[in-house]
């Protein structure tokens, strides 16, 4: 699958979701970003979104892609960054593995129905591991989100890096794609 096509017609996006990330991370931006994705939510049927609201992750992800197309290149990387300070997220986490293992948990709680995907992780060294990243998002939003997650949680001198690596991408028609972070 490649991104922007939802795993599953059936899949749900939480209301609370869309509106942090385009209210509260997209804003940071620019409030002509914040529009842009308003007009594209409006133009995939989601008018007025509601936090207590469950809309079709497919309207969310055709979303992301005029974000994409029409704001600047880097942006979906920078729109990663700012999910772990805006969205809902898992508390009691103390080491970088344990946020990067809430990643998942934070998916989970935001959507709903059918195969909506998941992020794996798994040590693979000494301040290494890798996150799988099975979902239909793209790979610059997952490898932004991987990296402020690990940022969070990673001791003061550490220097977090992010690397998508692994024979599997979505940009080229995989399901998921692979993350090596050192921190």
């Amino acid at each position: 699958m490649a991104p922007y096509e939802a795993f599953d017609e059936d899949v749900e996006v939480h209301g609370r979701t869309i509106l942090a990330v385009v209210d509260d991370a997209l804003s940071r931006f620019s409030e002509s970003y914040r529009k842009t994705a308003y007009d594209a939510l409006a133009a995939n049927g989601i008018d007025d979104p509601s936090a207590d609201e469950w809309y079709p992750q497919q309207a969310w992800l055709n979303t992301f892609e005029v974000i994409a197309a029409e704001l600047e290149p880097h942006i979906l990387d920078r729109l990663g960054e700012q999910i772990p300070d805006v969205a809902e997220w898992p508390t009691g986490l103390s080491s970088v593995e344990s946020g990067l293992r809430s990643i998942d948990e934070a998916y989970q709680r935001n959507h709903r129905g059918g195969d909506i995907g998941a992020y794996r992780f798994e040590a693979v060294g000494d301040r290494t591991g890798e996150v799988t990243a099975e979902t239909p998002y793209p790979c610059a939003f997952d490898r932004g989100l991987i990296r402020a997650v690990a940022r969070r949680y990673a001791p003061v001198e550490s220097f977090v890096f992010v690397e998508e690596r692994g024979d599997r991408c979505r940009r080229d028609g995989d399901d998921a794609c692979v993350y090596t972070v050192s921190w």
